[in-house]
């Protein structure tokens, strides 16, 4: 099966006159990256980290500097690629004086749906992001989190193959949040492959197979989410009570609080020598937890291993 998205050392330099300095700036620097058909990857990365730049190549927007892309085997220069793809943008931006149901189906029809089938279709996706009973008001009325549907739909009016998201929970409430998840589901069980660029990471989490941190605009870590986590040594936090400060030097743990009380954090394998030195300073342990890794303390960690750089100037 071919893959929705493949590249293959992908980068993209920008070309800055800073005060005439002419400065060339790595915004993406050989990315590698695989989605396959029907599944969904989360991308995740600091500002700056050349997640925008990706979904730009991939949608014609800029050319590449150097490699390739391709959807669905196709280079993203094509029509017929890019009209496999439905896309919302971090920040979308319809046209203020249509009504929802209009602009909706303006990309209906600029995506080829015609008649009563364009009709039906609209109504579908309106229904499906909530907005049927605003769908006749003019959109410059709605709200940010009303734009940030009403967008979706249009994302999703032509049935695209791959669907690229870029931060789609911007600006929505718990209950928005919640739709916009048991949306991305239902196209994944409908077989979409899905692009998922987001700052809420338990959402990536939630809904992701595999994941790719960005930093620097580089590739830092790839994978399943269940392997990523994996990869992390398992921590327990401990919490004791008589522990005096004498005794947390040395000891193979972060303290996390300290008073009548004291917390520590310490990988899980050393958690039997941390208790047993501590017990044999008189301390009592009040309690023993293991710590569930997140897919936050791995971006986290990898941030910290790439001293969270931000694009690299090379000239």
């Amino acid at each position: 099966m071919v893959n929705a998205v493949e590249t293959r050392g992908l980068g993209k330099v920008y070309q800055l006159d800073v005060l005439k300095g002419r400065k060339r700036v790595v915004a993406l620097d050989g990315l590698d990256l695989t989605i396959p058909a029907g599944h969904v990857l989360g991308v995740l990365g600091p500002n700056g980290a050349g997640k925008s730049t990706t979904i730009k190549l991939l949608l014609n927007l800029i050319r590449p500097t150097s490699g390739s892309a391709l959807i669905f085997g196709r280079p993203p220069s094509e029509a017929e690629a890019r009209r496999d793809v439905g896309y919302l943008p971090e920040n979308p931006a319809p046209y203020e004086y249509l009504s929802g149901a209009e602009f909706v189906t303006l990309a209906a029809q600029l995506s080829g749906l015609k008649g009563a089938e364009c009709r039906r279709r609209v109504d579908e996706v309106l229904g499906q992001v909530q907005m049927t009973s605003f769908a006749g008001v003019q959109i410059r009325r709605y709200s940010k989190g009303m734009t940030q549907r009403i967008a979706l739909a249009q994302a999703l009016v032509a049935r695209p193959r791959l669907l690229i998201l870029d931060e789609p929970t911007s600006g929505l409430d718990v209950l928005g949040r919640q739709l916009i998840r048991e949306i991305v589901l239902s196209e994944k069980q409908r077989g979409t492959s899905i692009l998922l660029c987001s700052h809420i990471i338990p959402d990536v989490e939630a809904l992701s197979e595999d994941v790719a941190i960005l930093v620097g605009g580089k590739l830092v870590r790839a994978g399943p989410v269940s392997e990523l986590l994996s990869q992390q040594d398992a921590e327990a936090e401990l919490v004791f009570e008589g522990l005096s400060h004498e005794t947390l030097d040395g000891l193979r743990a972060r303290v996390l609080q300290t008073g009548r009380r004291v917390v520590l954090r310490c990988p899980a394998a050393a958690a039997q020598d941390v208790i047993l030195r501590c017990l044999g300073q008189k301390a009592t342990l009040i309690s023993m937890q293991p710590i569930r890794l997140t897919l936050e303390d791995t971006f986290l960690e990898a941030l910290k291993a790439q001293g969270q750089k931000v694009g690299s100037v090379i000239e």
